[in-house]
């Protein structure tokens, strides 16, 4: 009879234990699932500074070059700003 009752008990306690660990995982914070977004979170946010870094080499390529090189620049001021020179004439072609 005693040892029934002592297996209940250790089945009761471990039956508690395991929901309470269960809850304390899966509950709303500190959780397993918490970290698991936040992780997510993190590693979208790291291809994000990626993507930004490669824009900002990019960048720093075209106004190096812009820089350095006159030609280019007046190309560009040509093509993004429509400068002319005072004896030229500019016409805009819209698709």
């Amino acid at each position: 009879m005693l040892k029934d009752e002592r297996k209940r008990f250790f089945l009761i306690v471990s039956v508690c234990t395991v929901v309470f660990l269960g809850i304390k995982l899966i509950g709303s914070t500190g959780t397993i699932t918490h970290w698991i977004k936040a992780k997510a979170e993190i590693r979208r946010q790291e291809k994000q500074m990626e993507q930004y870094r490669r824009e900002i080499e990019a960048m720093d390529k075209d106004i190096n070059e812009l820089k350095n090189n006159k030609d280019s620049l007046e190309k560009f001021a040509r093509e993004q700003f429509h400068f002319a020179a005072p004896d030229e004439d500019v016409y805009l072609i819209k698709d």
